[in-house]
């Protein structure tokens, strides 16, 4: 599902059980006017910056590093850790591509017991 139909998806579904998930209200509370979020839902005009994906994530209790990739984007964190080793960070990742969940979260564990 593209970006903009996911975020709709999600605030509709929470206005269903709280009113206060209008599009207007939303848009009010992450700071962005309401015919730009109306935009962004219907897939007119392209995702957001980080600022407004993270203020959308906290505000629809969705994990901001999954909504910046649907909106093909990396975190500015991330991108600064990949920055100080980019040839070590660019091989892990292609080979951890092909890998299954449980290796993934092996070797992320390894690597928080190795640093403790």
């Amino acid at each position: 599902m593209a970006f903009g139909g996911y975020i709709r998806e999600v605030r509709e579904r929470r206005r269903r059980e709280d009113r206060t998930f209008s599009l207007r209200q939303v848009a009010g509370r992450v700071g962005i006017e309401p015919a730009y979020l109306s935009k962004i839902e219907r897939g007119q005009t392209p995702p957001p910056s980080e600022r407004t994906i993270r203020r959308l994530a906290t505000e629809l209790d969705e994990d901001a590093d999954v909504l910046l990739a649907m909106a093909g984007k990396v975190s500015q964190d991330l991108q600064e850790i990949v920055m100080l080793r980019p040839k070590l960070f660019a091989d892990l990742l292609r080979q951890l591509r092909e890998a299954p969940d449980h290796a993934v979260l092996r070797v992320a564990r390894e690597v928080r017991s190795a640093m403790s």
